[in-house]
């Protein structure tokens, strides 16, 4: 019989999923093993967290959700991240996120994944921590998203008197091995 590694494969699982977590429904279908088993590695895994102080992570439950948190002790580090005013450039995926925002907008999370194709909780927070981007609303209909929209930072930071003065997109497949892209010559500058 294989040994599998079960509460490797739910923290891999839970790590991916992000701020949404996942159901115990949801986890036993993706791993193909009953909900009780699934409730025994969660409780391995939240003692696992709690009982070892070495970890900065613990496994919580919300809206019958489990997702994996910081834990709360660490809290005055974390804030401290955000604040600290940093001037490290921005990660690809942070420079695409912008970009589909200022393009987009106002667009949801949901769709600024769809035209990605991955997850986008941590380039949002960084752009919001930036402050180049911000909440401008939200979507009608059900759960009522989220919408983003970029700020005056994002315009004072390009140098754009308005979002007009963004180049145009080309068009798909379109596009000229010369032409800089107005996003990543910014950032690099710094």
């Amino acid at each position: 019989m294989d040994i599998v590694n079960w509460k490797g494969i739910m923290e891999s699982l839970l790590f991916a999923s992000g701020d949404e977590g996942l159901s115990v429904k949801e986890l036993a279908k993706i791993m193909d093993i009953d909900e009780w088993k699934v409730r025994e590695i969660l409780e391995d895994l939240r003692k696992d967290y709690e009982e070892d102080p070495n970890r900065g992570i613990a496994l919580i439950e919300v809206a019958g959700s489990f997702k994996l948190a910081t834990k709360k002790e660490n809290a005055v580090y974390l804030k401290r991240m955000v604040e600290t005013p940093s001037s490290t450039s921005l990660s690809q995926a942070a420079l695409e996120t912008l970009t589909i925002i200022a393009y987009k907008q106002p667009i949801t999370r949901a769709e600024i994944e769809e035209i990605r194709g991955v997850k986008t909780e941590r380039p949002l927070q960084t752009l919001l921590a930036k402050g180049l981007i911000q909440e401008v609303g939200r979507k009608e209909g059900a759960g009522r998203p989220i919408l983003y929209g970029t700020t005056e930072e994002f315009l004072d930071y390009f140098g754009l008197k308005d979002l007009k003065e963004l180049p145009p997109l080309p068009d798909e497949g379109d596009v000229a091995p010369d032409e800089e892209d107005l996003f990543a010559l910014r950032f690099e500058e710094d």
